[in-house]
């Protein structure tokens, strides 16, 4: 890495694509960052699919990615210890990360952990499971608590809908994994290898959720209009830089 460089943590959806189709100039501006010597990692609250899904995902639109993409499945799975069992309320990327950290994935009731996350299958009966096992004394996991995600025909709910219906159903507070906690910032500064981010961009759609991370990890924010947040609209923390899209980031980091 060139002396001058620093990470590019970038959101998914929202800023490299809507529902995994590409935002104009992403996969372009991914490719000049880089050339100049930066390290573009993909920090997502996306916890559904597994990491070579997302990875191949990227590569359709013409991002390599590979042992670039950082998920909130993977954060979350580090608030478990290996050996201990997990009901899993989400897609096959907290099956993956659950697995990968030597925990087990079960269907009993009697479980040390509930992790949730978005899933498109979520019903009454799900949620009554995990609200009963939460109940007897299992942790209550989120992989994030987004409300919605962005797609290119609108947003939808996201997980932190799903998540809120089972900590109203069991009455706990839920421990959360993603962005922008302190379990995805830990992912990140072990994957970079620098605990001091203060020269990083962290490039969001959301700044309730990338914008509050940046502060977490002491990075600067570049907000993009390009996902669920409207050009012109009033965001809290004040970005560092503001765009378009991350086109329009890109140009600015490197002009800069």
């Amino acid at each position: 890495m060139a002396v001058d460089s620093f990470p590019i943590l970038c959101d998914l959806d929202g800023v490299v694509w809507l529902a995994h189709e590409p935002i104009v100039g992403s996969a372009d501006a991914v490719q000049r960052l880089r050339a100049a010597g930066h390290r573009v990692l993909f920090v997502t609250n996306n916890s559904a699919s597994r990491v070579a899904e997302q990875q191949a995902a990227l590569a359709r639109i013409g991002v390599d990615a590979h042992g670039d993409v950082l998920t909130s499945a993977m954060a979350a799975a580090l608030l478990v210890e290996p050996g201990e069992r997990v009901l899993v309320c989400g897609g096959a990327g907290i099956v993956e990360a659950i697995e990968q950290r030597g925990a087990f994935v079960s269907t009993e009731a009697n479980v040390d952990a509930v992790m949730v996350g978005f899933h498109r299958n979520f019903d009454y009966e799900i949620m009554r499971v995990a609200a009963d096992a939460v109940r007897a004394g299992a942790r209550l996991i989120g992989t994030n608590d987004d409300a919605t995600y962005p797609t290119p025909h609108g947003v939808i709910p996201g997980g932190g809908a799903i998540l809120a219906g089972i900590a109203v159903a069991s009455g706990v507070t839920p421990l959360i994994a993603g962005k922008p906690h302190a379990p995805m910032a830990a992912l990140v500064r072990v994957e970079t290898g620098r605990d001091d981010l203060s020269a990083a961009v962290m490039v969001g759609d959301r700044p309730e959720t990338d914008g509050l991370f940046a502060r977490t990890l002491g990075c600067r924010y570049a907000q993009v209009w390009s996902g669920v947040t409207a050009e012109g609209t009033l965001v809290s923390p004040t970005p560092d830089l503001s765009g378009d899209n991350l086109a329009a980031i890109a140009d600015l980091v490197l002009r800069r």
